[in-house]
């Protein structure tokens, strides 16, 4: 059993009785803290940028969600480790308590590691509690809200890898997360092709005849009219971009849109993030330390207007969110590299793709959240969910755009072809890359 295997269990994400429930539960909560794991002390406490919060903090703030959401509502008599908690791990829900600010979580050199352990103890005997004897009249309720406890608690098993890695790329000594972390198998060229849609009249969103957990922002299913268009077979490789890079895509205006020239001339951007050139070879930072880049894994960590610039550049366009659930909902394989691969890091496909029949799309899930050209926006009839946990997605639909298909570091078990996942257009630190789509030849 590989490191990763240990690390992320399969989850009973629909359990149906009180003890999957409770079963599910301990499993999501011991993967987050075997994440955290290979960390000294002094990692958990670090916040390298505003966008990035505190491993402790994260360990933290997915406690509180099932002690303010489960516990306090529902478990008679339940009384906190600590009142102040409810303020200082509260990420945004304003209509349940006053948040401490985000950019400040660096700061929380208190309560100590120890003590956040110490909490998460505290709340999973109190769940144990819960889950052992739920009362009857809200039993599907709790079912409900610990299904989305845990899904919040993947979500933040991701965060975690991404900002872990992050703040181990600012340490000059090159801290390596991990050197358990099973090392990747080699690849071999893929030419990008083309495969072609009908496009017409289809159904995006998730239906409501399944059982199927999902979030409140991928329902309710609605039909949208697609014009034809082809994807690209697999996602932009590292030596596609280096290709890009090397032709003065980041010198080129005419490229570019507005905010996004604005944004790589004022950071100084010239790559992805996470490189550095030493002589002709490229290299990137890993959870594993720095090792050469592999021409042939999907180029990662880009921000949407450096892959709307590779489009252009490249005579295409990024698909549409729509465009891409339809491919996406048409791949009979939908296994990739997720957490339980154990690299956390993008790969090239597995040798023998090429051969893959009737130019079906490579890598759609995992290896790397793709960026569409779709803002992140509501679907026609979306309700938020009851109460504060309605501020859960719907709130940021403005200034995002929106990812699908998930990465090398998301759980097998919270991935779908209607997830939606969104990131302002200059985020980088997410592990993001790119497929390529055009309107179809005639």
């Amino acid at each position: 059993m590989s490191h990763a295997e240990q690390l992320y269990p399969t989850l009973v994400v629909e359990a149906n009785s009180p003890e999957d429930w409770l079963d599910a539960f301990r499993e999501v909560r011991l993967a987050s803290e075997q994440l955290c794991s290979p960390l000294e002390t002094e990692d958990y406490v670090i916040q390298s940028m505003d966008d990035v919060s505190p491993p402790k903090w994260h360990l933290a703030h997915v406690t509180w969600f099932f002690e303010a959401f489960l516990l306090k509502p529902f478990l008679k008599g339940y009384v906190p480790l600590n009142e102040a908690y409810d303020h200082l791990f509260n990420s945004y829900y304003e209509t349940h308590s006053n948040p401490f600010p985000r950019p400040r979580r660096g700061l929380l050199s208190r309560p100590t590691v120890a003590n956040v352990y110490r909490y998460r103890r505290y709340v999973d005997d109190a769940m144990g509690l819960l889950l052992n004897n739920p009362p009857a009249e809200h039993s599907q309720a709790i079912a409900e809200r610990v299904c989305l406890g845990i899904h919040h608690e993947q979500q933040h098993q991701e965060l975690l890898a991404m900002d872990i890695k992050h703040i181990l790329a600012q340490n000059p000594l090159q801290p390596v997360y991990s050197k358990r972390l099973q090392a990747p198998p080699g690849g071999q060229p893929m030419p990008m092709g083309w495969r072609a849609y009908e496009g017409g009249l289809v159904t995006i969103g998730l239906k409501e005849d399944g059982v199927e957990f999902a979030f409140d922002n991928e329902r309710p299913a609605h039909r949208q009219y697609l014009e034809p268009f082809e994807l690209a077979t697999r996602p932009v490789t590292n030596q596609d971009y280096i290709r890009f890079m090397e032709q003065g895509g980041y010198q080129d205006p005419a490229l570019w849109l507005s905010d996004g020239w604005h944004l790589i001339r004022e950071n100084g951007w010239t790559a992805p993030l996470y490189w550095a050139r030493d002589g002709e070879q490229w290299y990137q930072f890993t959870l594993t330390g720095w090792r050469k880049v592999d021409p042939l894994a999907p180029v990662c960590h880009v921000s949407f207007y450096e892959a709307d610039a590779f489009a252009r550049w490249a005579g295409a366009r990024l698909p549409t969110e729509a465009e891409w659930e339809q491919a996406a909902t048409h791949t009979r394989n939908r296994t990739g590299n997720f957490a339980e691969s154990g690299y956390l890091q993008p790969v090239a496909a597995e040798a023998g793709s090429a051969s893959n029949p009737n130019d079906a799309p490579l890598q759609m899930f995992g290896d790397v959240w793709e960026w569409t050209g779709s803002a992140y926006r509501p679907y026609p009839g979306f309700r938020t969910l009851a109460g504060s946990l309605g501020e859960y997605n719907g709130k940021f639909m403005s200034g995002q755009m929106v990812l699908r298909g998930g990465c090398c570091a998301t759980p097998a078990s919270h991935i779908r072809p209607t997830y939606r996942n969104f990131y302002p257009p200059s985020a980088r630190w997410a592990f993001s890359g790119f497929r390529l789509a055009r309107e179809a030849t005639r």
